[in-house]
């Protein structure tokens, strides 16, 4: 392969990370549009959809692997290859855990509960813009917006202890909400893995531009 093509096929690559990227933000801002809106045709499309992003992860992935061994890249090209194989995995999981929200509220039996996740919402959208940003960062190779993204993450863990507390609270007063109440608290959970795994997408973008790289990675 000589350098010109291998400089398409990365700018190839970097246009494949961005359809992901822009799919899986997709697949969150549903998820959420579908549990405010107890839209549970909406739900089974975000699970059924799950499945294209795992295909999008493995087509990379074998792009990624053909790249390294036909053309054994170094330094700069190496990184860009190793940040690419690393946060596309990132992805194909905020992708997972849209489809585990769709999936908890198809669960919900108790409509009267949706009127409890004010602080849900809330932690939602700061989570969706965590993973817009740090796929923005990643298209631009922008470090001060991946920083900024990451300093996001305290907001959101807030929020999951307040929500947490606040489940607690209402659960040692009364017991008949006690299944709506673990759905929402697991929803929340996978709302704080969503905001870690941009996080994690930010580290890579770091890594891909500096070669230094924190290993904070949430599995």
């Amino acid at each position: 392969m000589g350098r010109t093509n291998f400089e398409n096929e990365l700018k190839q690559l970097h246009t494949e990370i961005i359809e992901m990227g822009s799919f899986v933000e997709t697949a969150i801002e549903d998820s959420i549009r579908a549990f405010r809106n107890n839209d549970f045709d909406l739900c089974k499309k975000i699970i059924e959809n799950d499945k294209t992003v795992d295909e999008m992860e493995r087509k990379i992935e074998s792009k990624c692997l053909w790249m390294i061994a036909r053309e054994q890249p170094i330094a700069n090209d190496l990184r860009k290859i190793t940040a690419a194989l690393k946060l596309i995995t990132d992805m194909e999981r905020i992708g997972d855990h849209a489809s585990d929200i769709a999936e908890l509220t198809m669960r919900i039996e108790d409509k009267n509960a949706f009127a409890d996740s004010e602080h849900i919402l809330e932690m939602a959208t700061t989570a969706i813009e965590m993973v817009r940003d740090a796929v923005t960062s990643y298209v631009n190779y922008d470090l001060e917006l991946a920083k900024a993204t990451e300093a996001k993450d305290d907001i959101v863990d807030n929020y999951f202890n307040l929500i947490k507390q606040e489940h607690i609270d209402m659960l040692s007063k009364e017991q008949d909400n006690i299944d709506s109440a673990v759905d929402f608290l697991f929803i929340a959970k996978y709302l704080e893995r969503i905001a870690d795994h941009a996080v994690n997408i930010c580290e890579w973008v770091h890594f891909s531009k500096t070669g230094e790289y924190k290993n904070t990675l949430i599995f």
